[in-house]
C-alpha cells in the first residue's frame, strides 16, 4: 500500500536547497551548511529520497589528491516535480520551496 503524505519539514528544506541549482551535483556537507540540517537527519533523508527516486547519488573522486571520494547528490525529474508540486500547494502548510 502506497501512502501519499505531505513531505516532512526537513524534506521540504532539502527540496528547496536542491531545487535552486537542480542540475548541479551537491555534496552532503555543503547541503548541511546550507540547510542547517544535522548529518543524522540529512544523510538518512538523502538515502530515503534516493530509494524513492527523488534524488540521484554518485561517488565523486576527490578534487584534491589524498582526499577520500565523496557522494554527490542532485534532484531527479521526479524530485523536481515533487518540489514544484509542493511549492504550488496553496494550503496552509505551504513550504518555502522556491524554484529558481
Amino acid at each position: 500500500m502506497v501512502r501519499n503524505r505531505r513531505p516532512s519539514k526537513q524534506m521540504l528544506i532539502l527540496l528547496e536547497a536542491l531545487s535552486v541549482r537542480r542540475q548541479e551535483w551537491r555534496h552532503g556537507y555543503d547541503l548541511m551548511r546550507e540547510t542547517g540540517l544535522l548529518s543524522g537527519t540529512l544523510y538518512p533523508l538523502l538515502m530515503r529520497m534516493t530509494d524513492q527516486g527523488l534524488v540521484e547519488a554518485e561517488w565523486r573522486e576527490p578534487a584534491q589528491p589524498g582526499r577520500p571520494a565523496r557522494h554527490a547528490y542532485r534532484l531527479t525529474a521526479a524530485g523536481f516535480a515533487l518540489a514544484h508540486a509542493v511549492a504550488n500547494d496553496s494550503g496552509d502548510l505551504a513550504p518555502r520551496v522556491s524554484l529558481a
